[in-house]
């Protein structure tokens, strides 16, 4: 059988194709696996190593420092998730209603996903402990006058605040494409039955939109849980490690600590606890579309 020539549109595609997956090869999944292998090691990122077995995975659940950072970068993913969704629908729906300067105001809200995170962090940083106290101290307000990223208690709220400035705006984005695809008929006929603002909500709107807000959830849920800008920037992982995320614990520990097989180890169980996360999530949101 003679074999078919391949096109010229087909050549195009392979000739495309095969240095971006080289590329994709070589610059992310041959490190996981070189990372992967690393964790069954006692590797310290220099020298030699030898392999351990399942010993880094079994210290993994006796740290009491990992064991921190997984406590709090959970409280930080669950808060950050709940507070970008609802900040965010709420400024998608008045976004996409009826009125001025529409376009600019759209715009103006963007700019924060467009500055990097290190950025933003530095900038808050500088908000957090110069401006605010020194207000305090001219107003005469207390618990003002001493920087939050100084607290132990507290620090991680600072945290919160620029992540969740920072991640609204993309969220809202595709917020308000879900609401686009809403038809106004639909809309028209809530009206003609007597809903009012709140029924068409939550009776017409929101089940509409449950795919955007699987998107969202799954979507602000990850980068929460990997965030690690906004604590190089205002803390540090500090005061008293009470802002150390996973991320940073691999990052500090893994290249500065001497700990890269050990780190390996943390960041492919922290590899699993995201996924688990992300298909709980569109579990749930699968089976709530069923039902509405």
């Amino acid at each position: 059988m003679k074999k078919k020539k391949l096109s010229r549109k087909e050549l195009t595609y392979i000739k495309i194709l095969v240095p971006i997956v080289l590329l994709f090869f070589l610059f992310n999944t041959w490190p996981m696996l070189n990372g992967f292998f690393y964790s069954f090691t006692n590797y310290k990122g220099y020298g030699t190593y030898q392999t351990v077995g399942l010993q880094n995975y079994i210290d993994l659940f006796q740290d009491e420092r990992v064991l921190h950072s997984y406590l709090f970068t959970f409280k930080y993913a669950i808060c950050g998730t709940i507070l970008v969704n609802v900040i965010s629908l709420i400024m998608a729906l008045g976004l996409n209603s009826r009125i001025r300067f529409k376009s600019a105001l759209r715009g103006a809200y963007f700019v924060p996903n467009i500055l990097g995170g290190l950025i933003i962090g530095y900038i808050f940083s500088f908000i957090f402990t110069y401006i605010l106290p020194a207000l305090g101290e001219m107003w005469n307000i207390g618990w003002l006058k001493n920087s939050i990223l100084s607290s132990p208690t507290y620090a991680w709220i600072g945290v919160l605040i620029v992540g969740v400035w920072q991640a609204v705006a993309m969220t809202t984005i595709i917020y308000i494409s879900g609401l686009q695809t809403v038809p106004e008929d639909v809309y028209e006929a809530s009206r003609v039955d007597g809903a009012g603002k709140w029924t068409e909500f939550f009776k017409v709107t929101l089940p509409l939109i449950i795919p955007f807000v699987s998107i969202n959830l799954i979507l602000t849920t990850k980068n929460f849980m990997m965030v690690f800008d906004q604590i190089m920037s205002l803390t540090s992982g500090g005061p008293a490690q009470s802002t150390e995320s996973i991320s940073f614990l691999i990052y500090k520990n893994g290249l500065d600590g001497g700990q890269f097989g050990f780190q390996c180890a943390n960041a492919v169980i922290f590899f699993i606890v995201i996924v688990l996360f992300s298909v709980v999530q569109q579990q749930i949101t699968s089976k709530k579309e069923e039902q509405l």
